[in-house]
């Protein structure tokens, strides 16, 4: 049997993935400021021995408020009083690139690293929101290949900054030395986007750098996923389309001279799980059913970059749509979307309702034997080093994940029964990078 171990994480979003999850009675719809309700999740996960949980975000306020709850707290804030709450469950929070600056940025995430003990991660986006564009000083969204440009630096600026105190600079010596000047460096970085001069306010990490995530699946995401990423995010909707997306990124990451093995795939999956198929499909139906199908249209129609009206709903997606290169927002999640309607030949009306749960992640209804054929097939298959669990309703969804799909993955030795380590690097079977700047290092280089 192979040593080999599945990676999940638990993706958190308010009640659930499902757009008309907080439409059900079970749910809060004020859940998602809640801080009771995370702790709730992050506890569940971790009884799960899940490698990590995982927030979202985007600088701005929804524009289709009225499809479900909007607001979010700003996700390091929340994971650092959930790394009070949980002892080894790793802490995933988003941050956007182009809305911030690198030494914020990494003084936070420094920051979440120690106070958690080492399981801090950020997952690195570009965010293709126009409505986060016109937060921050401007007018449009910047360009595609503009933000991954500067989230090139940005990511290399930050790690610059975590290096700049070396691991034993801080001695804290009574007599006189608090720490060793020569072991803190200034890193005088000047680049097309940013000049920082360093150093960090904040000593290094506990794990080096925190985990490194990458979301998007675009050619530009691939080339910083291949690049930085340790672990990706990403959605793909059958095995084929995720054993290439697969092969084709381990391969990119060999280009840049790293192992296959230190970047870990995590498609999305949206597990609509029942005792028995009938109560999983039951399930299904009412989520479907609470779909308000104004607020959906709008959805898609940002996607695809086309207007959609509820006349459309029973029809095709018109035969002219816009290239991806035309695509400013999230390309990828346009080809996904556009290619699944012309694959599986949907109506509108089919497409919304594919889309409710994930967004184009992949859903999959059944038993926990039926999900954990899936997920072993995936895994087994080369498609996939583990998934992004997406709950459709929480916390109902993960509980059912929990307690019924994780004892099984454990049973047939794919999954963990416990914690081995203690970092979010460890979960993940990652090294600790060496520090840049230490003389040790560059001795060795």
């Amino acid at each position: 049997m192979s040593d080999r171990k599945l990676h999940l994480n638990a993706f958190l979003m308010s009640v659930g993935h499902h757009e008309a999850a907080w439409r059900l009675p079970e749910s809060d719809p004020a859940a998602n400021t809640s801080l009771d309700h995370y702790v709730k999740l992050a506890r569940i996960a971790e009884r799960g021995t899940f490698d990590s949980v995982f927030l979202a975000d985007a600088p701005a306020l929804r524009v289709d408020v009225g499809q479900r709850p909007a607001t979010t707290l700003e996700p390091t804030v929340l994971l650092t009083a959930l790394a009070t709450a949980t002892e080894r469950i790793g802490l995933i929070a988003t941050a956007s690139t182009t809305y911030n600056e690198p030494y914020n940025l990494a003084r936070r995430f420094a920051s979440l690293d120690h106070i958690s003990g080492g399981r801090a991660g950020w997952n690195i986006v570009t965010n293709a929101v126009v409505e986060a564009a016109r937060n921050f000083n401007l007018d449009e969204l910047p360009s595609h290949r503009a933000r991954y440009r500067r989230a090139q630096e940005f990511v290399e600026v930050s790690r610059k900054l975590w290096d700049s105190w070396e691991d034993d600079a801080e001695v804290g010596d009574k007599s006189g030395v608090w720490a060793d000047e020569r072991k803190v460096h200034a890193i005088d970085h000047r680049g097309e986007h940013f000049t920082v001069r360093g150093p960090l306010n904040v000593p290094r990490p506990p794990q080096g750098h925190p985990l490194l995530v990458q979301a998007g699946s675009s050619e530009d995401g691939k080339a910083l996923a291949a690049r930085f990423a340790e672990a990706v995010f990403t959605a793909q909707q059958t095995l084929d389309e995720g054993k290439a997306f697969y092969a084709d990124l381990k391969e990119r990451a060999r280009q840049f001279g790293r192992a296959a093995e230190t970047i870990k795939i995590l498609p999305g999956i949206v597990p609509v799980v029942g005792s028995t198929e009938a109560e999983a499909r039951k399930l299904e139906a009412d989520l479907r059913d609470h779909i308000v199908h104004r607020y959906a249209l709008q959805r898609l129609s940002g996607t695809l970059g086309i207007t959609l009206t509820e006349d459309d709903l029973d029809r095709r997606l018109p035969a002219e749509l816009p290239g991806e290169e035309q695509i400013e927002t999230a390309k990828s999640r346009y080809t996904l979307v556009v290619d699944l309607a012309r694959r599986e030949d949907l109506t509108v009306r089919e497409i919304i309702h594919r889309l409710g749960g994930g967004r184009g992640h992949r859903t999959f209804t059944g038993t926990p034997e039926q999900i954990a054929d899936t997920i072993e097939k995936w895994f087994t298959s080369g498609a996939a080093d583990g998934f992004n669990v997406m709950p459709p309703v929480l916390p109902s969804g993960l509980e059912s994940f929990v307690d019924g799909v994780v004892p099984i993955l454990r049973q047939r030795g794919l999954f963990r029964a416990e914690y081995t380590g203690r970092t979010l690097r460890d979960h993940y079977g990652l090294s600790r990078p060496a520090n840049q700047y230490a003389e040790s290092h560059k001795a060795v280089v």
